[in-house]
């Protein structure tokens, strides 16, 4: 069974629970873990690389998360399987909404990463988007 890696970046704890939703509908051997705390090398050993962060401001990232970006080389992630997601409110920061996720898919691709999927997007509580955040990860 192919093995998968989901690194989230959050500070209210609507991305971690996306990511655990994530987790429950992967058909991977699945290892959830805070960008605090990830190893790279469980994310080079990973076959699919998923990450999530929410995001903050001005279109900005989950404070963690700014802090690991510039570890998204082409030695960790290129050529590897990846998808992102992240959380966002778009009533009030509709312009920025999940700004986050363009900003990691963009350093993916750069890196020389195999996105997967358009990002996922969730707007609000996380148990509001549940069948889509489902859906999302078994297409993957």
């Amino acid at each position: 069974m192919a093995n998968a890696i989901i690194v989230f970046g959050s500070t209210m704890g609507n991305t971690e629970t996306v990511a655990d939703l994530i987790a429950e509908s992967l058909n991977h051997e699945v290892k959830v873990v805070n960008v605090t705390e990830v190893e790279l090398s469980d994310i080079k050993e990973a076959d699919l690389v998923l990450f999530g962060s929410s995001t903050w401001g001005d279109g900005e990232l989950q404070e963690d998360f700014e802090d690991f970006i510039d570890e998204i080389t082409p030695e960790l992630v290129g050529e590897k399987d990846v998808a992102v997601f992240g959380c966002g409110d778009e009533m009030s920061y509709p312009d920025e909404f999940c700004a986050a996720t363009d900003i990691i898919r963009e350093k993916c691709e750069a890196a020389g990463a195999n996105i997967v999927a358009e990002n996922l997007r969730v707007d609000g509580e996380p148990e509001d988007s549940e069948d889509e955040i489902t859906a999302w990860a078994e297409a993957l």
